[in-house]
């Protein structure tokens, strides 16, 4: 699966493109841990210079607290 490249400049994203960042998050079919990490870290840093277009998809980046 592949991903936007991290070097891509935050500020020329579309909000067309981090839908789909967002979709491959939500759809959780990432052939390894770091690839679903990078997405993540990318709406994090996306989320500090463009946090109009991230804050549909804010959920995305909350952790799940444990349920001990």
């Amino acid at each position: 699966m592949s991903s936007e490249p991290i070097t891509k400049n935050i500020v020329s994203w579309t909000a067309q493109e981090v839908a789909q960042l967002a979709s491959r998050l939500e759809a959780d079919e990432y052939t390894t841990i770091f690839d679903s990490l990078k997405d993540w870290e990318q709406l994090k840093r996306l989320q500090y210079i463009r946090p109009d277009l991230v804050k549909p998809y804010v959920h995305l980046l909350e952790l799940e607290e444990d349920e001990d």
